[in-house]
C-alpha cells in the first residue's frame, strides 16, 4: 500500500492512535505533518519517523483555532508541495452523567471533536482540489454508532463525525475527494488513563483498565492496539480504497457485531 509521493496531515498525532497513524503513513512513503498541542510527544513522533527513514515535520496546533488552519495547510504545501491526505484524529473524551455534566465539559468536546473536524475538512479541501483529489479520514468511535452511558457528549460528537463524513463524501465525490470515518473499539492508548470509570459532579474514580474491560465486552477477548486502527487508516488513504467513500470502517474486535453492549 505505497503512499509514495503523497502528503498527509495527522491531527492529534503526538500519541496513541494519531502517532500510530503518522508513523504508519510515513513508513509507507507519505510525507507527514504531525500536529498536536503536546510539543514534546509530537517531536518524539517526528524523530521516530526520521530515524526510520521517513519524512515528517511537527507543528503545534489547536484544531479549534480556525485562524491557525490556513497556516497549517500552507505549511504542508510549502514543505511537501501538495496535500493528499487529512487524518482528523484529534479528540477528547470526558466521562460524566448527563444530568451533572457541566456546559464547559460539553462544549470542550464539541469544540475539539466536531468543530475541529469540520475545520480540518473545510481547510483541506481547496488544497486537495489542487492536488487532483485526496482522502479524508475522520476518527469516530464505536460510541458514534451507539449510545454510551456516561459519555453522552462524546457519543454525540462521534455520531456527528460519522454523518459529517457521509455528507462530505457526497459533496466532493466529483472532486475525487473521498471521505470515510473510522470507528475504533477498546484500543490500548493513553486516553484510558484520563477517562474515569464513573463521575458524580467533579468527583472522579480511578482510570479504566482497558484490558480488563476488553476481556468482558470484546468478542475477541483482547484489547486492540493503536496499530490495528492505523492499519485501517492506511487502507483508506491508499489507492486500494479508491472506490470507497462515505463509509464506516469499524475496528472493534466484534464489539458492535451483536448490537447492544454487554454488561460487566
Amino acid at each position: 500500500m505505497s503512499l509514495k509521493g503523497k502528503a498527509a496531515i495527522v491531527t492529534g498525532g503526538a500519541s496513541g492512535i494519531g502517532a500510530a497513524c503518522a508513523e504508519t503513513l510515513a513508513r509507507e512513503g507519505a510525507q507527514v505533518l504531525v500536529t498536536d498541542v503536546d510539543d514534546l510527544l509530537g517531536k518524539e513522533v517526528v524523530a521516530r519517523i526520521a530515524k526510520a527513514g521517513g519524512t515528517a515535520h511537527y507543528l503545534n496546533h489547536d484544531v479549534r483555532d480556525e485562524a491557525a488552519w490556513p497556516g497549517v495547510i500552507g505549511e504542508a504545501e510549502k514543505r511537501f508541495g501538495r496535500l493528499d491526505i487529512m487524518v482528523a484524529n484529534a479528540g477528547v473524551g470526558i466521562m460524566s452523567p448527563i444530568a451533572t455534566m457541566t456546559l464547559a465539559d460539553w462544549q470542550k468536546q464539541q469544540a475539539i471533536n466536531l468543530d475541529g473536524v469540520f475545520l480540518s475538512i473545510k481547510h483541506s479541501i481547496p488544497a486537495m482540489k489542487k492536488a487532483g483529489g485526496g482522502s479524508i479520514v475522520l476518527m469516530s468511535s464505536v460510541a458514534g454508532l451507539r449510545g454510551a452511558p456516561g459519555l453522552a457528549a462524546y457519543s454525540a460528537t462521534k455520531g456527528g463525525v460519522r454523518l459529517l463524513a457521509k455528507s462530505v463524501a457526497l459533496e466532493h465525490a466529483a472532486d475525487n475527494i473521498r471521505c470515510n470515518s473510522v470507528h475504533p473499539g477498546i484500543i490500548a492508548t493513553p486516553i484510558w488513563e484520563k477517562i474515569p470509570t464513573a463521575a458524580t459532579g467533579n468527583q472522579r474514580n480511578a482510570p479504566i483498565d482497558a484490558s480488563e474491560r476488553a476481556a468482558v465486552v470484546v468478542p475477541l477477548k483482547r484489547v486492540g492496539l493503536a496499530q490495528d486502527v492505523a492499519n485501517g487508516v492506511l487502507f483508506l488513504c491508499s489507492d486500494l480504497a479508491d472506490y470507497m467513500t462515505g463509509q464506516e470502517l469499524v475496528i472493534d474486535g466484534g464489539m458492535t457485531a451483536g448490537g447492544q453492549p454487554r454488561r460487566s
